[in-house]
């Protein structure tokens, strides 16, 4: 079991609440007893990394929704998008809550790197 914070907060706890949004995430890069933790950095990175890719996944199909008959397959495929990117957030939060680091494919490995410097 991971020994509580300073705060009262475990890391997995506060690895958890990182993929809330990203402001949780970017507090936690800064808030001195948990920017010493290698598991709530990467935590928090990945979560950064995962809402600007779905940002900039939903922007591309956005711009691709102006395209005549692109369009009408836009939608869909946002509600897929939407669909996944929920289940793949529930998925991270409860393997944060028990303390396993998952790493999504790309975003994983750039997050590892980050939170190791």
């Amino acid at each position: 079991m991971t020994e509580a914070t300073q705060s009262g907060l475990s890391d997995n706890a506060a690895g958890a609440l990182a993929y809330i949004t990203f402001i949780p995430a970017i507090v936690f890069l800064a808030m001195p007893p948990y920017n010493q933790s290698a598991t709530v950095r990467f935590h928090a990175w990945q979560s950064i990394l995962l809402n600007v890719g779905c940002v900039a996944f939903f922007i591309v199909l956005m711009i691709f929704g102006h395209i005549p008959f692109f369009g009408w397959f836009v939608f869909p495929i946002m509600a897929l998008a939407d669909l996944a990117f929920f289940i793949l957030w529930i998925f991270v939060v409860l393997k944060a809550m028990n303390g396993v680091i998952f790493k999504i494919p790309i975003i994983g490995a750039i997050a590892e790197s980050q939170a190791n410097k």
